[in-house]
């Protein structure tokens, strides 16, 4: 794998929330003090969101969202990825902004002027490597078509999709919008199904949208068994085979399994050292797959790629690489 990019076109262009991640090292009394079930997502409102800021001293911030994470995973290794998603004109609109832009994931969505600040999520890491988080969506689920650089979205390679905005109307509208100008171009379609209760709350329409737009599908096991009403992964993986090409399922501390034009590979997980902090994993998982795809790789190669990003963030906090990914890849391939 080279950091050669190509002057022609975007690797990755993903629409998502703009999330400034809040990280907070915390313990198990904490969590019972503040109500939270360990490991769970929470929704929030504002007032929520600012006490529980205002409360945490310790914490480690950064342009966050599951696709934002992604894609500047994929920048990191030497891809080239934009970013569309909606911040307010605030003091975390900046941080994510400038956060994200460092990266080299290009960042061009204007902010909002009015309404809900920018969104964010409080993560409480604990001792055993759990986040339990708590978002506040604010200006994020504010994005609209009009808000799509179509340009960005016709000339990438792959354009990459986040469940969690299906929960919002004038998103969900954005999203189809860009799908489908996608697909005109000739270009392929991913999705992340976000989250187990994302896909409870929207199971119908999300099984309409993998059968007639998406070409790359990520989840985890609870989000797939979500997807399919089973109770066995075995089961949900088969009802998956039939109707989508190229998927990946990630169990966990027992790597992920890849589903190739009918076909099942078990990837093994990449162990980089001990695991303090999950956050992320998912989403470097499928940044590295995202641009091995978009390298022309085989899709087997690039799973190992996520493999590999997703093992090593979980050595540290948060979901930015504390070592040089690519030359970590290139070690291990």
């Amino acid at each position: 794998m080279t950091n050669k990019k190509n002057n022609s076109s975007l690797d990755i262009v993903g629409i998502g929330n703009a999330i400034v991640d809040v990280l907070v090292t915390a313990d198990d009394s904490l969590l019972k003090r503040l109500s939270f079930n360990k490991g769970s997502m929470t929704l929030i409102d504002e007032i929520k969101a600012q006490e529980l800021y205002e409360m945490s001293s310790n914490r480690i911030q950064s342009s966050g969202g599951s696709v934002a994470n992604s894609l500047a995973c994929v920048a990191q290794l030497g891809g080239k990825a934009a970013f569309i998603g909606r911040v307010r004109d605030d003091k975390l609109g900046k941080i994510f902004t400038e956060e994200i832009s460092s990266t080299g994931t290009i960042f061009k969505t204007p902010p909002s002027y009015f309404g809900p600040p920018t969104a964010r999520c409080l993560i409480y890491v604990t001792p055993d490597a759990q986040r339990t988080m708590c978002t506040y969506l604010g200006a994020s689920v504010l994005l609209e078509p009009k808000d799509i650089d179509l340009s960005s979205v016709s000339e990438a390679k792959i354009l990459y999709l986040e469940g969690y905005l299906w929960d919002n109307l004038a998103a969900k509208n954005a999203f189809i919008k860009a799908a489908e100008i996608a697909k005109k171009a000739g270009r392929k379609v991913a999705l992340s199904l976000s989250d187990s209760f994302c896909v409870n709350r929207h199971r119908e329409s999300f099984l309409k949208l993998v059968e007639e737009h998406i070409d790359i599908l990520f989840a985890n096991e609870d989000e797939i068994k979500a997807l399919y009403q089973c109770s066995s992964l075995e089961t949900a993986i088969e009802k998956l085979q039939k109707k989508c090409d190229l998927a990946a399922i990630t169990i966990g501390e027992n790597g992920s399994i890849l589903i190739s034009n009918g076909n099942r590979v078990k990837i093994d997980p990449f162990i980089c050292g001990k695991a303090i902090d999950t956050t992320g994993a998912g989403d470097l998982y499928a940044g590295g797959f995202l641009k091995g795809l978009a390298d022309g790789l085989d899709p087997g190669v690039s799973a190992k790629i996520g493999s590999i990003c997703a093992g090593q963030i979980v050595t540290q906090l948060g979901s930015r690489s504390n070592v040089d990914l690519l030359n970590l890849i290139n070690s291990y391939l």
